[in-house]
């Protein structure tokens, strides 16, 4: 039972760093859209 909690933070903790990356990535691709408007104009 302790082994299967400690799983379950582990898989967790994963899960939100993971999304945390991706959103990160999706900031940076934004930005990087954004400069090719700019330099478009």
């Amino acid at each position: 039972m302790k082994i299967l909690s400690v799983m379950i933070v582990l898989v967790t903790m994963i899960g939100l760093t993971a999304c945390n990356t991706m959103a990160g990535i999706g900031k940076d691709l934004q930005k990087g859209g954004e400069a090719l408007e700019r330099s478009a104009q």
